[in-house]
């Protein structure tokens, strides 16, 4: 087993979309495409990409992460099914890395992790959610996967009616729950914020007929803790079915004190890329297993390797991983949610193209969705992914 070949290139993921912490307009992501040379002379090519949220890397790709992994063979990267090993080039990746500091290398890595991952289910012959069921949940994976859709940002001249007409596409496309952000676009005073935002909320709870269970809503960590707390308060009558990163996600201690108040369910994890973060974020920030949620993103943090090692220790601490929902709204987390008998998964159905969304052959139904049976991630089932993995690399 061999790495034969890695390239990397930087895609645009600009948008003139925004939430209530930055703009997208110049976002970037790094692609790769990891050919792997098998026993035998059979070669294949696993794709990788970043999540939305965190720029391209293509510094730490190719000064650090590529090369060591270029050097890497034989039986470390060779699995006890005979199979290729993630982990073993993993480890490689991160030779002579010192302890803590998980910011961009950790999307580095998992943008390599992601190419290895689906290379490792295409020589294997099978979906990679099929892979990760057989290895690591006893060969049990769910028939489907329940999605929600996430929307509703801020956006130069949306008022509220268009906010409800996107939320009725996503239910027309299939979705039963749908996510929306608020916090106020950036510059604007969380007073004046909060009462255009709970309009907004109205206007969307009218839609889903009142039933608060199918509305999310996501600050993006804007908040402090006074503003939180008051809009906790505001909130907290509509039974919604989370309350995301109202919080700087690193502040543990104040979110404990924030669920102390809150009674009905947060949401937080997609910018702690690490397992030791998620630790701490299990230990010190007050969260309760029966019924918060955690979004810890693979391709962001180190990738399914290191994700792996994070469910390993949820268990530890007394948490399923069915509270485990990750943010991106790729096709990797949701082949990871199938085969791992995750909670579900983000969806993006109009935002962050080509990168979010899922096989174009695979609806929505109800809000669950079904894998389809493709060797690996599925990347060239997405035929406007798989347009820019093609152009970018042949």
């Amino acid at each position: 087993m061999r790495i034969v070949s890695v390239r990397d290139a930087v895609v645009p993921i600009a948008s003139a979309i925004a939430n209530a912490y930055i703009d997208f307009s110049r976002m970037t992501a790094s692609v790769v495409a990891v050919e792997v040379e098998a026993a035998g002379g059979r070669r294949v090519t696993g794709y990788g990409f970043n999540s939305n949220g965190r720029y391209a890397q293509p510094g730490l790709l190719r000064e650090r992460f590529i090369p060591r992994l270029l050097e890497t063979s034989g039986d470390a990267l060779v699995h006890a099914d005979g199979g290729l090993d993630p982990a073993g080039a993993w480890a490689a990746m991160m030779r002579n890395e010192k302890p803590g500091g998980h910011g961009d290398r950790s999307v580095a890595v998992g943008v390599l992790d992601m190419a290895l991952w689906d290379a490792a289910a295409k020589l294997a012959g099978v979906p990679l959610w099929k892979l990760l069921a057989d290895r690591y949940n006893g060969g049990r994976a769910d028939e489907a996967a329940w999605v929600y859709a996430a929307g509703g940002y801020y956006y130069p001249g949306k008022d509220v009616a268009q906010l409800v007409e996107e939320m009725r596409r996503y239910l027309d496309l299939g979705y039963t729950t749908v996510k929306m952000k608020i916090g106020g676009a950036p510059g604007t005073p969380p007073k004046e914020a909060l009462a255009e935002d709970l309009r907004r909320i109205e206007a969307v709870l009218g839609l889903l007929g009142g039933d608060g269970s199918r509305l999310a809503v996501d600050v993006n960590g804007r908040f402090g803790l006074h503003t939180a707390l008051v809009c906790a308060a505001a909130l907290q009558p509509f039974g919604l079915r989370w309350y995301e990163e109202p919080l700087d996600p690193l502040d543990y201690a104040t979110h404990a004190t924030l669920a102390e108040h809150y009674a009905p369910p947060l949401a937080t994890g997609e910018n702690l890329f690490s397992m030791q973060d998620a630790r701490n974020l299990i230990r010190h920030g007050g969260l309760r297993p029966d019924r918060d949620v955690l979004q810890f993103d693979p391709a962001l943090a180190y990738g399914l390797v290191e994700y792996l090692r994070t469910l390993d220790m949820l268990r530890l601490h007394g948490w399923s991983p069915r509270r485990c929902v990750p943010h991106g709204g790729h096709q990797f987390a949701l082949n990871i949610a199938v085969g791992l008998g995750l909670g579900g998964n983000e969806s993006y159905p109009e935002v962050f193209a080509p990168f979010g969304g899922f096989a174009d052959a695979t609806p929505v139904a109800e809000g669950r969705i079904r894998m389809p049976d493709l060797p690996g991630i599925g990347f060239e089932a997405k035929g406007d992914l798989y347009a820019v993995l093609r152009r970018e690399f042949g």
